[in-house]
């Protein structure tokens, strides 16, 4: 996501005639590889996070973590979630 964020930047950098990405063309084989890099290193980065597994694994972690939330709030809820000592025993 952050390699889309820059390079939607340096497009409206571009526009607005901000820095030197006022004097950047859109030549085929002038400037244009600057303004398309950063959306290429998105693809590859997508596509290397998907096959190692990256993004299921994050999504994995959220889940339990949103699952031992869920169950917490509940034993809560239910008045079973006492003050636990050093030893995790309940008191």
């Amino acid at each position: 996501m952050l390699f889309v964020i820059l390079g939607v930047a340096l497009i409206l950098a571009h526009f607005a005639g901000i820095g030197p990405m006022a004097a950047w063309n859109w030549q085929p084989f002038g400037d244009l590889w600057k303004f398309a890099l950063p959306f290429g290193l998105a693809v590859i980065w997508w596509g290397f996070a998907d096959a190692s597994g990256l993004t299921r694994r994050r999504a994995m972690e959220k889940d339990d973590a949103r699952k031992a939330e869920r169950q917490r709030r509940n034993v809560e809820s239910l008045g079973l979630g006492g003050a636990k000592d050093k030893g995790g025993r309940r008191r």
